[in-house]
């Protein structure tokens, strides 16, 4: 359990499952958690710190962002924040781009954007006064979530909102998969010297038995092959590779999608 510090709130890294992070924000009396797919870590956190649970905040549909909402519920009658775009049991206030979340209890503010492609109705919640987002599995450290429901011309709409964010901007994605997704990125683009630092950094994190993440956008630009698919040298292994033939040189959203379909089959 990792807790960061901004002024007067926290973030608290809650592991669950085999890879998954339940982020808690508080302020030492009251907490939101981000996609809590099992209420049980989130029970026992709240009672290790002391916290009264204020809000649930959801970015997609997925049982292991939404399993805990329910049980969560019982113990703790608060509002549940959801996309408008998706049906989810439970969820109270539905948000699309735009609209603004305050959070109850908490001196927090968060800005929803509309992030879909890895699912139909995906959100993302930026914090702009802490620099702060939270994406699911949209971005992830080095990678980005599968297509399962939308388009590639979606999912590089939504990267390149999240990659316009502030540099400093802290990403809070909802998985460690940041050694996989950066073993593929070492493998497209092999040349990048920021890329062979930050596997040397992050593996060192993980031989500590530390998270990955957050991460930060200006990392995630110099290093996240998902934001860089249009760098000559990823090009060119596509086209290596035979992801990619060469008439879809000047096609942005192919190139995204024949990196997308390497890295579902890369081992």
């Amino acid at each position: 359990m990792t807790a960061l510090l901004n002024n007067a709130l926290s973030v608290v890294a809650i592991p669950a499952f085999n890879d998954n992070y339940l982020w808690l924000i508080h302020d030492g009396q009251h907490a939101a958690i981000v996609d809590p797919g099992d209420a049980a870590p989130v029970i026992a956190t709240l009672a290790t710190l002391g916290l009264k649970l204020s809000a649930i905040l959801l970015t997609h549909h997925h049982a292991d962002h939404v399993g805990g909402v329910e049980t969560l519920l019982q113990h703790n009658n608060v509002p549940v924040f959801g996309p408008a775009g998706e049906v989810i049991a439970n969820v109270t206030k539905l948000l699309k781009e735009g609209d603004v979340v305050e959070v109850p209890q908490l001196p927090l503010k968060l800005s929803v954007l509309d992030v879909p492609g890895h699912t139909r109705g995906h959100i993302a919640y930026v914090a702009q006064s802490e620099n702060w987002l939270f994406c699911g599995d949209t971005l992830f450290a080095g990678g980005c979530g599968r297509l399962f429901e939308g388009t590639p011309a979606q999912m590089v709409a939504s990267l390149s909102k999240l990659s316009t964010l502030p540099p400093q901007t802290q990403v809070f994605c909802a998985h460690e998969y940041t050694m996989a997704n950066l073993r593929f990125a070492q493998a497209v683009e092999p040349g990048n010297p920021a890329l062979l630092e930050r596997i040397a950094a992050d593996q060192a994190k993980r031989d500590r038995n530390i998270p990955t993440v957050p991460s930060n956008i200006a990392l995630e630009n110099a290093t996240n092959p998902f934001l860089r698919y249009r760098q000559p040298e990823i090009i060119s292994s596509l086209q290596q590779s035979d992801y990619l033939n060469a008439a879809a040189n000047d096609d942005p959203v192919a190139a995204f999608a024949a990196l997308r379909l390497w890295k579902n089959n890369f081992k």
